[in-house]
């Protein structure tokens, strides 16, 4: 399905107090008598379309301007896709676009029932519309656009090359971003690459074991307080076994007291078997304080002061200490750091070599594209040549015989996305003239019908649905209008076609004929469009041809130019 505009509302834009187009899916024609506002359809298609906001074609005593537009779009193609994504809604394959201009000023846009920024509606215009209005004719002004325009002119024959091109452009500059990061910020990898080095040189040296801070703290604790730790162990010795030096007279030890207390119980037990399981309990005690005050001795024994043992831990533990200072909470942290900062260095010792890898890619990958440009540059001056005659062609047949368009194109010193070639469409004006750029080379009039030929000429590869175009027919009459509109027709096979026009040559090729009415009521000019049948085309090309709608002549020549028009659009 093939976007197109079916209906624009039109409310307070200049002399137009409020009018409704019905647009035709193919060829649409507006007239109207001078001063009526049928170039004001076209500012107001145009600000539908995101055109710039200018308060004063608010129409005098009236608030503001509203434009509201009703396009037909598949809901599943690209124009909808990009309304979805913006929470806008297309029902039944329609699309709603609003924009109102205040008398201050302010401008507001709607796109499928959201808000949405003016800009928006402009980049949603380049996949709908082109409008070439005697003042908006940007479309194929824009290098960017002209060079697209060559490029699907050359069809085919460009598709291929031009894929491979920029699928080794996007690899070129890949690798050309990731050779410039290496070597632009070599000396921040150098340093960084120092102080790792630094880093795992003094943690090597140092040589920690998991866990080590921890056992060094505990051994450094016990040398600390050796003496105490051996008081410690005999006194609970002797409290446990007794001094053997010690006379009958001393106190009873532990295990004494257990034995006795034992000695009680084993006496009576047979008399109660309670009374025997605590004799056995009592038995199990002495033998546990027995082990104990074993352990304890040995323990006494094995206590030393050793002040050279102990300077050696604290100074081991200092040189940890450094270390975790430095690299992380304790050695288990330590050592991870270590292992980490070993793989970095590793990967930024590998810098020289993967520069040296890169380097080779990126003058490998540069050899290609010169290759491919150079392909591309070969395609587009033979498709510039064939471009240049085609339009010059039809612009013979646009009242411009004396015209010629050509096609610049240059090399840029750097590869781009889509080459090195740089794109302009140039026109002379007559033999003796300069190639120009098209927007110096011809007036308003003459560049409407050079966007013209071009649209012509692109018919069926553009992908552009809707073309509107503004006194296209400019300073043109007789056959050269006729021509005209004979080519507006052709153009109409493939896309909508809308046009302002004051030549009933152009106007009778037309699907659909609108007439803009005005009517004087004191100072206030109200303007209304109306859809004409059979009838009313022939009475308006008669007032077009003779200046009255009711001239037997003029309309015997208007029923002669329908006849005309559709016999050749039957033969486009």
């Amino acid at each position: 399905m093939r976007p197109r505009v079916e209906e624009v509302r039109i409310q307070g834009l200049g002399v137009i107090d409020e009018a409704v187009l019905e647009l035709s899916p193919g060829f649409t024609v507006v007239t109207g008598e001078t001063g009526a506002g049928k170039t004001m359809v076209v500012t107001g298609l145009g600000l539908l379309f995101g055109g710039r906001a200018d308060p004063a074609r608010v129409r005098p005593g009236a608030d503001k301007t509203t434009i509201e537009g009703t396009l037909l779009v598949d809901p599943a193609g690209r124009a909808a896709q990009q309304v979805f994504d913006i929470g806008g809604e297309v029902e039944d394959g329609e699309l709603i676009i609003s924009r109102t201009v205040s008398a201050e000023g302010r401008s507001r846009a709607w796109l499928g029932g959201r808000t949405v920024p003016v800009g928006t509606l402009t980049y949603l215009a380049e996949e709908l519309v082109a409008v070439h209005g005697q003042m908006d004719q940007q479309r194929l002004l824009q290098p960017g656009k002209q060079r697209a325009a060559l490029d699907r002119y050359a069809g085919d024959e460009l598709v291929k090359p031009l894929r491979a091109y920029e699928q080794s452009y996007k690899r070129h500059k890949q690798v050309g971003e990731l050779l410039a990061e290496l070597t632009t910020r070599a000396r921040e990898r150098a340093q960084e690459a120092d102080v790792l080095r630094f880093g795992l040189g003094e943690i090597e040296k140092a040589d920690p074991k998991a866990g080590e801070d921890a056992e060094l703290k505990e051994e450094a604790e016990r040398l600390s307080h050796a003496d105490a730790l051996r008081n410690a162990a005999t006194t609970a010795h002797t409290a446990l076994l007794g001094d053997p030096m010690s006379g009958p007279e001393a106190a009873q030890d532990a295990v004494s007291l257990v034995g006795t207390a034992r000695s009680a119980v084993e006496s009576v037990r047979e008399f109660d078997p309670v009374l025997g399981g605590l004799a056995d309990r009592l038995a199990e005690a002495g033998y546990l304080i027995n082990d104990v005050a074993t352990e304890l001795a040995a323990y006494a024994e094995s206590v030393e002061a050793d002040p050279a043992r102990l300077a050696a831990v604290q100074e081991r533990r200092s040189v940890l200490t450094g270390l975790v200072r430095k690299y992380g909470a304790d050695v288990a942290e330590v050592l991870d750091w270590a292992r980490k900062s070993a793989a970095r260095l590793t990967e930024l010792d590998g810098d020289d070599d993967r520069i040296e890898e890169l380097t080779r890619e990126h003058d490998e990958l540069t050899e290609r594209l010169t290759e491919q440009a150079g392909e591309l540059t070969r395609i587009r001056m033979g498709t510039a040549e064939r471009f240049g005659q085609a339009v010059t062609e039809e612009l013979t047949a646009l009242a411009m015989p004396h015209a010629r368009v050509s096609v610049e194109i240059t090399k840029s010193p750097d590869f781009g996305p889509h080459g090195v070639d740089e794109v302009e469409l140039r026109m002379a004006a007559h033999p003796a003239a300069p190639p120009l750029p098209l927007n110096k080379g011809a007036s308003g009039g003459e560049l409407s019908r050079v966007m013209l030929a071009i649209e012509v000429v692109f018919a069926g590869a553009d992908p552009v649905p809707t073309f509107v175009f503004d006194e296209v027919d400019a300073g043109v009459g007789g056959k050269a209008a006729v021509e005209i509109g004979r080519r507006l027709a052709k153009l109409a096979r493939t896309a909508q076609v809308i046009v302002v026009t004051h030549l009933p040559q152009v106007a009778a090729f037309a699907d659909q004929h609108l007439v803009v009415e005005k009517a004087s009521d004191g100072s206030v000019v109200r303007s209304g469009v109306v859809t004409l049948d059979r009838e009313g085309r022939a009475r308006e090309l008669s007032r077009m041809l003779a200046g009255l709608e009711d001239s037997e002549l003029g309309r015997a020549h208007a029923e002669e130019l329908l006849s005309l028009a559709a016999t050749a659009k039957a033969a486009v």
